[in-house]
């Protein structure tokens, strides 16, 4: 089987990216940014984000998580720390976020270090989330091997008539992450494959310094 796809082809022409008009800090970039995404209305979900990990394997692997946050102390996601990506990121906390919105013809890659939140803190958002999200987390031994969709359908049948009517406490293995950014890029696509890339990367006295690529 087999299928060219040489001839797919698109122009993109809806915006630039230049040094003069945008913030010295990525984390206002990224705000402008989401916000305009937030604004178009034409993302489902524009918090989406794709998480690459170097796994225990020593393959590179990428997924989409949501994202939950983010302040000037980088972004944050949710998981089981159990998880093949949680797993990975105990070994090496090296990551990689990136978001691609192709609505607005944009892409930023985000190189940071992971580290777990305080407890305090996953617990306020872990209280935050509907009983059916509290349950899966309990429900689902992530990334792990199981027979059949049956075996999580019966298992989370009992944690309902288990918690009727009785607080769910987060899980020690479920919690928080935030990514400190080291480095972060943001991408505008540009006609004739000419497309806009600018670089922030983290100093030694923890100022950012700006850079053009070339596409």
């Amino acid at each position: 089987m087999q299928k060219d796809l040489s001839d797919y082809r698109k122009s993109y022409e809806k915006s630039a990216l230049m040094e003069d008009s945008i913030s010295d800090n990525p984390i206002q970039l990224f705000q402008t940014w989401f916000y305009e995404v937030e604004k178009s209305d034409s993302v489902d979900e524009p918090n989406a984000m794709t998480v690459s990990t170097l796994g225990l394997d020593g393959f590179p692997k990428s997924r989409v998580v949501l994202l939950k946050k983010y302040t000037y102390e980088g972004f944050i996601f949710y998981t089981n720390y159990n998880s093949e990506k949680g797993l990975a990121i105990a070994k090496n906390p090296k990551i990689c976020i990136s978001f691609f919105w192709p609505n607005l013809e944009r892409q930023i890659i985000i190189k940071g270090t992971a580290e777990k939140l305080a407890k305090n803190l996953s617990d306020g958002y872990f209280e935050s989330r509907p009983e059916g999200s509290k349950l899966g987390a309990l429900v689902s031994d992530q990334s792990s091997v199981i027979e059949s969709r049956t075996i999580l359908e019966n298992k989370l049948s009992q944690l309902e008539k288990d918690y009727r009517g009785k607080e769910i406490e987060r899980p020690d293995n479920w919690g928080g992450y935030l990514v400190r950014p080291v480095s972060m890029e943001f991408w505008q696509g540009r006609p004739n494959r000419l497309h806009d890339r600018i670089r922030y990367t983290l100093t030694d006295d923890f100022d950012w310094k700006m850079e053009r690529l070339a596409p």
